[in-house]
């Protein structure tokens, strides 16, 4: 296979515009070394971890497949307790960020603050809590739910809401995409699942070089960054999503899809050049 294979559970509308799908299973088979692979295996719909077959791509580079987006960096992005500490280590604004768990009890803590899942997308169970008392009652209603049980969630200082956010779409290291989410009136998240709306923009330069870096602390080759404004003009980055979603809403002059396509067949060729160097003759 010469071309993109996308290895996933799900035929996501943008998995099948980024290339041929097959699962973990069927890419054991079917992929031969010098073969292009993209992981794209995304967090549980229970929250409480990451879709089977991570262990797959490992497998994969063993065996001469050009897998962009590894294990290592899926792990590092699909969970946000990691997500933090790479990003932290790398010098990135990011909003303070601790584990909360079962069994773990909860510290001093400024308020407001936000509890999510450790491995949550989409929105869901992500509560704001804007005093300790709303923080008490929101670690009492996860208690029933499986991901607290089972991984805990984390605690993320808050950052004032502008009404938008930024989600860029990062390739290989270069920006192929992007969108600013705009909130409802009243609405503090900017998920679509809240009402949020899509408007294509060309992010400023300082949100740019913070999503690549961004998508280099985790290794990421094709990722979403989600960056929130502050009030003094600049950027934070508040999540990084190894199996983004995006539409052609995205694409700056050219397709967003094509763009992220040639991105990835590059760093493709750029690996194989250094593995040919590091290879004895």
């Amino acid at each position: 296979m010469s071309c993109l294979t996308v290895i996933a559970h799900a035929s996501t509308q943008t998995n099948t515009r980024l290339g041929g799908i097959l699962s973990p299973s069927q890419a054991i088979v079917r992929l031969q070394p010098g073969d292009l692979a993209l992981g794209r295996l995304d967090v549980l719909g229970s929250l409480d971890g990451v879709e089977r077959g991570m262990w797959v791509l490992d497998l994969l580079e063993q065996r001469g497949v050009c897998v962009l987006n590894s294990r290592a960096s899926l792990a590092l992005s699909h969970d946000k307790l990691a997500t933090a500490e790479v990003l932290t280590l790398a010098g990135i604004p990011h909003p303070a960020t601790t584990h909360v768990a079962p069994w773990r009890e909860v510290g001093e803590c400024r308020t407001p603050v936000v509890l999510k899942p450790r491995f949550g997308s989409w929105g869901r169970d992500v509560m704001l809590c804007a005093t300790r008392e709303d923080l008490s009652d929101a670690i009492a209603r996860s208690r029933s739910r499986v991901w607290f049980n089972a991984t805990g969630g984390v605690l993320q200082e808050f950052v004032p809401p502008l009404g938008f956010d930024l989600r860029v779409i990062v390739a290989a290291g270069h920006v192929v995409g992007a969108v600013s989410r705009r909130a409802p009136e009243g609405e503090w998240r900017t998920n679509l699942a809240f009402g949020a709306i899509r408007v294509p923009t060309d992010p400023p330069q300082e949100a740019r070089r913070l999503a690549i870096a961004a998508a280099a602390a985790v290794g990421g080759d094709l990722v979403g960054v989600d960056l929130l404004p502050l009030t003094d003009g600049h950027w934070v980055v508040l999540e990084v999503n190894g199996a983004v979603d995006f539409t052609e809403e995205y694409s700056f002059s050219e397709s967003v899809f094509d763009a992220a396509r040639a991105a990835l067949s590059g760093a493709r060729a750029v690996r194989f050049d250094a593995l040919e160097v590091l290879t004895p003759a």
